[in-house]
């Protein structure tokens, strides 16, 4: 039976699908709707022409999530994610007339895997409970992030009108402003002028409201106190109250994004150590149970996602990338990465350096002249190739396997 390849150009509201052969005629065409009955449509087409569960047609979409995604990984066939960037490179080479339609680019898509289907990866088959992970991780991700960025703002807000403000919650040693008690007294006193007012007693009953301080109370009220009434630059009157409107809105949205972040936590931390993989993964210096969870919800648990090692490590943007033309011969970082796993990484080997191996692997890169983060990537490269090798022998991290004792030559 003649070999036929599916390409799917992904809208919001529909699709468009286009077969074609082995040699690269078009089969057949349709246009389905984002929905049940159109993705019953697309499983029929496929029937039609052959699609069995022994040889499933394979697909190649522009795009790795979404319904139709999963829909379509659940009936067991593979499923290509190409990058729109490299979609748009296939359609300079059929045409230079820069023509576009949404039934071309699905042309174009299945003739890429006709023709380069080995150049791309399909979609991993991680577990179900590896998937969840993903998507509880990546929340929680994206929520530290968005509170990061809010920090930030209300950080850049406040240095314009209330600098007292930063001088009581903001920097090293300090409570921070994403504290539940710097939010406590700003949301009460967002301007300068009605933090002055603020008395002992209002000071006290706010700390206590916020939580358990580690330091003394009425030594951070007294700090506190001084600080909101010692001379700073002001802004207008009513500019400043307008400013302080600001800051409230900036905190109702700091507050949630405090608690988006705990919400998810506690559901990754449970949904992580009920995978197999989690023991593994968490024996690993300096990985805790939730950045072992983002570790995992990037490699995911698909033993067949990696051909080796230097896969994964590229993939992570671990491994360097080496520039080789002529006489010019450089080796530079990686850019294009999964810059959730690079992140992630970079704060695994940074925690890694309290155990003693990883810290002379650091030690040995810095005497030889890296910097901090070349250093500190390094380290992520050779933690993650122990990672990979740990999962795929299914065995516990072993620093004397990791970090073997380097030989001393005889003079």
């Amino acid at each position: 039976m003649t070999r036929l390849f599916c390409g799917i150009d992904w809208a919001e509201s529909h699709h468009d699908i286009a077969l074609v052969d082995h040699g690269g005629d078009q089969v057949a065409k349709l246009r389905i709707s984002d929905d049940y009955p159109g993705l019953c449509a697309l499983l029929e087409l496929l029937a039609r022409h052959g699609d069995s569960p022994d040889a499933p047609i394979p697909v190649a979409i522009e795009t790795p999530r979404g319904l139709l995604v999963a829909a379509l990984r659940a009936t067991g066939r593979k499923v290509y994610a190409i990058n729109p960037l490299a979609a748009a490179r296939y359609r300079d080479r059929g045409s230079v007339s820069r023509a576009k339609s949404d039934a071309a680019d699905a042309r174009i898509l299945a003739n890429i895997l006709r023709t380069d289907i080995k150049a791309h990866r399909p979609l991993p088959a991680d577990s179900e409970l590896g998937q969840a992970v993903a998507v509880l991780a990546r929340a929680h991700q994206d929520a530290i992030w968005d509170k990061g960025q809010l920090v930030n703002r209300l950080r850049s807000h406040l240095r314009e009108y209330f600098p007292a403000a930063l001088l009581a919650f903001h920097g090293s040693g300090k409570l921070g402003l994403d504290s539940a008690y710097a939010r406590a007294i700003l949301t009460s006193a967002p301007t300068p002028a009605a933090a002055a007012k603020l008395t002992r007693g209002q000071l006290r009953a706010l700390l206590n409201r916020a939580g358990r301080l580690r330091r003394s109370v009425d030594e951070e009220v007294e700090r506190l106190r001084e600080l909101f009434r010692s001379e700073q630059m002001r802004q207008l009157p009513l500019v400043e109250k307008a400013m302080g409107n600001q800051t409230t809105a900036l905190l109702r949205q700091l507050d949630a994004a405090c608690t988006s972040s705990d919400v998810p936590s506690n559901a990754t931390e449970e949904a992580f150590l009920s995978h197999p993989d989690a023991q593994i993964i968490t024996s690993m210096p300096g990985l805790s149970v939730m950045s072992g969870a983002r570790v995992l919800a990037e490699i995911g648990d698909d033993p067949t996602r990696f051909a080796d090692a230097r896969a994964v490590k590229a993939y992570a943007g671990a491994a360097p990338v080496t520039r080789a033309s002529g006489r010019s011969h450089i080796v530079v970082a990686r850019t294009v990465k999964n810059r959730r796993l690079a992140a992630v990484g970079y704060m695994w080997a940074f925690a890694a350096l309290r155990s003693s191996e990883p810290r002379a692997h650091y030690d040995r890169r810095r005497d030889g002249g890296e910097r901090h983060t070349p250093a500190l990537r390094n380290l992520f490269n050779k933690l993650l190739g122990c990672l990979y090798h740990c999962l795929r022998n299914r065995t516990l991290y072993d620093a004397e396997k990791a970090f073997p004792e380097r030989l001393t030559l005889a003079a």
